[in-house]
């Protein structure tokens, strides 16, 4: 996966949008305002990319062991709640990668308040 797929795929998210919040190189996609998804730009382009998702704490656990070189406890995030993927390595398929942020977007949708849902479930 590309950064351009990972980007479209993100955005294809219902009510996800992309920022800049931190800095130009991080890209960051948000539904309703809250972080499902980042990564540094510059790591895309040197080759090695990286992305920061939220997990469940016993997934990520479970993604840790399975995946030790791959999936680390975030980069600069709760370790306990986030997951940096290695997307460089070959064990980190689109699949995988996909099914990784489709779960860090539940967590954070199943996290919005009620009126908040209400807009998403609106949201066309």
């Amino acid at each position: 996966m590309n950064l351009e797929d990972f980007r479209n795929f993100c955005l294809e998210k219902k009510a996800s949008e992309e920022d800049f919040p931190f800095t130009k190189d991080i890209l960051v996609f948000k539904v309703m305002g809250k972080m499902f998804a980042l990564t540094n730009i510059n790591s895309w382009e040197s080759g090695a990319p990286e992305v920061n998702l939220k997990c469940d704490p016993e997934k990520a656990e479970e993604l840790r062991a399975k995946h030790p070189e791959s999936i680390i406890p975030g980069y600069h995030m709760h370790k306990k709640h986030w997951n940096t993927i290695k997307i460089y390595h070959k064990d980190i398929t689109p699949t995988l990668l996909k099914t990784l942020i489709n779960h860090s977007y539940q967590l954070v949708t199943q996290k919005l308040t009620k009126k908040q849902q209400q807009q998403l479930n609106e949201h066309l």
